[in-house]
């Protein structure tokens, strides 16, 4: 099956989840947030959010910095 993820065509298994693309990519969820068809999703609809055709994930990454 086909989606988007940050805007990069991928191929998926049917019945994959949010946090099974996570996992796929070796990404802790405590350290990022997920945009699902353009709703945050919160750190508990992971496992039940499985991705249809053409969905549309984005994987927000957390920056520290600032001036010192």
């Amino acid at each position: 099956m086909n989606i988007s993820v940050n805007g990069k065509a991928e191929t998926v298994a049917s019945g994959s989840t949010v946090r099974s693309v996570l996992a796929s990519k070796e990404l802790d969820p405590a350290l990022v947030s997920v945009e699902h068809n353009g709703k945050i999703l919160d750190k508990s609809e992971l496992d039940g959010t499985f991705l249809s055709e053409g969905d549309e994930v984005e994987i927000l990454f957390f920056m520290g910095g600032g001036r010192g």
